[in-house]
């Protein structure tokens, strides 16, 4: 018999490896943008360099095949409130900080080269995107108080030291969140944790539902106080290296983001510096919100593109119906429907964080906006991506299970879709100047496209004042569709504005592809070209 004859495993019809791409130098539309916002290519290029270098892609994998552990007691039974993570998942924290993830804004950098590094680092491996982005926004949280500068010293040193010491000892720090509690959700008004004053300090005593990266070096947290909620800078280890009363209880056992911890935790007395003044937490945590808004706008751009980019390298690799798969026109259509929520997302992601650079107002209501609209549509576009790839794409050897548990979360993370959109509504009531520069950026592109001057106009027939609180989404999606038209005007080439606005300005089908009036060829090719 030929040997041959009984042969089954001769690979056919499917695409060569990807290999381990620089996600910088793959991506000349984020290029694109960046430039139109005065990011750094150079930083970016040394950092989608690294990324490759290191094998990212195969780190993150190891970091979630081997997820954080809780290692509460030791063996002696004595309290040991850590947790153990994969050296892989040290090696990207290493990377990301390294380059400046957390401390190239405050180092004389910009705020789009880090957003630019959110969404290079989410497509990699989203779950180091957590403790980072919270060591980016604790710095101007920290900054009004004098007493904290040795810890926004330490948050702004672009450096990653994963030993367990006191901050006394440390050249460099990370900074964690324990804010929300189990009766009070996003009222952290409800808040029942305890802080009682202690000579020139606090201590803290109540239980937090979440801690976000609960091996950080110190944590920003909102207690009761006899003048009501209060903020507090709350150090893991006391200064002579001993605990500091935070136990923590049990890591959450998460849908996504595996790669990260998210724990219970509770203080026993746990020592504390109050940040801001007493009764004024809510105020004192505020600009640390507000820039980790930015990068929940961001992450989800970053999250589209992966999902993108492998669904379109398994178009160009496959056939079906004896047409290979990127030449058929249904499916052209879908991809080309898809590309514009992720080159939307990250163009009007990039605009947010230049209007933070230069103080703009627009940044206040932009960044909600922005991240409202960008997680709405981020699982749809990971869920149409893994249909693409057929049953592959539900297959764990393939990166789109981990985008798709990974879609919802930004979403989720510092206010939900409901909330955003109330605070929407608050900041264009009661914040006169960012209403004003929302206005002049949509107001800017008038006249280069006749359907987008007439969106505009509807928007504001429908809406002559503020709507009522139940129609808060309607006017948030409404809102934030016109300004990331107007942003791709600015910046876009024309066939990508126009397709926007044919898409996603005018009624529509409600699944990917059921449009019209798009230019799917010139879109595909945006998302197809490797720079």
């Amino acid at each position: 018999m030929d040997e041959r004859a009984d042969d089954t495993h001769e690979v056919l019809n499917q695409p060569h490896p990807r290999g381990e791409a620089d996600p910088w130098a793959a991506d000349p539309v984020l290029r694109s943008h960046v430039a139109a916002r005065g990011g750094s290519a150079r930083d970016l290029a040394a950092y989608g360099q690294a990324l490759a270098d290191a094998g990212a892609r195969d780190l993150g994998e190891t970091a979630r095949r081997h997820p954080p552990e809780a290692l509460i007691f030791d063996r002696h039974g004595r309290r040991r409130d850590e947790v153990r993570f994969d050296p892989a998942y040290h090696e990207l924290l290493a990377l990301g900080l390294g380059h400046g993830y957390a401390a190239g804004p405050w180092r004389g950098g910009s705020h789009v080269t880090h957003a630019a590094m959110v969404y290079l680092t989410s497509g990699v491996e989203p779950g180091v995107c957590c403790p980072m982005t919270m060591t980016y926004a604790g710095v101007p949280a920290l900054a009004a108080d004098p007493g904290t500068a040795a810890w926004t010293e330490r948050l702004s040193t672009p450096d990653y030291d994963p030993s367990i010491t006191p901050l006394p000892a440390r050249h460099t720090a990370t900074l964690g969140m324990a804010m929300t509690e189990k009766q009070g959700g996003s009222d952290v008004r409800a808040n029942t944790t305890r802080a009682e004053p202690d000579g020139d300090g606090w201590r803290l005593v109540g239980h937090k539902w979440f801690c976000s990266a609960p091996m950080s070096d110190g944590f920003l947290t909102l207690a009761q106080t006899a003048a009501g909620l209060s903020c507090f800078l709350v150090p893991r280890l006391a200064e002579d290296g001993g605990p500091n009363g935070i136990r923590l209880m049990r890591l959450k056992d998460k849908l996504g983001n595996r790669a990260n911890a998210s724990a219970e935790i509770e203080y026993h007395g746990a020592r504390a510096r109050l940040v801001g003044d007493p009764g004024g937490g809510v105020k004192a945590i505020i600009p640390m919100v507000h820039h980790t808004r930015l990068d929940t706008a961001m992450a989800p751009a970053g999250l589209m593109r992966a999902a993108l980019a492998e669904a379109a390298w398994w178009c160009e690799g496959r056939s079906a119906f004896q047409r290979r798969l990127m030449n058929q026109p249904l499916m052209r259509a879908v991809l080309a429907d898809l590309a514009l929520d992720w080159e939307g997302a990250t163009a009007l992601g990039l605009r947010v964080a230049a209007a933070f650079d230069r103080g703009d107002p627009l940044a206040r209501i932009g960044v909600a906006l922005a991240k409202y609209l960008s997680n709405k549509r981020c699982p749809v576009v990971t869920a149409e991506a893994m249909e693409v790839l057929g049953g592959m794409g539900y297959v764990e050897e393939t990166p789109m299970p981990m985008l798709y548990r990974e879609a919802p979360l930004n979403g989720i993370w510092e206010g939900s879709g409901n909330v955003i959109c109330l605070d929407i509504l608050r900041a264009m009531a009661r914040d006169d100047a960012a209403r004003a520069a929302l206005d002049a950026a949509l107001d800017a592109a008038r006249g280069a496209d006749t359907k987008y001057d007439a969106a505009l106009r509807q928007l504001r027939a429908r809406w002559p004042r503020l709507p009522a609180e139940a129609e808060a989404r309607a006017y948030a999606e409404a809102v934030a569709h016109c300004l990331t038209a107007a942003t791709l005007i600015e910046t876009a080439p024309q066939a990508v504005a126009e397709s926007y606005v044919a898409g996603r300005l005018v009624p529509r089908g409600l699944t990917p592809g059921a449009v019209t009036g798009i230019d799917a060829d010139a879109l595909v090719a945006r998302l197809t070209a490797r720079g």
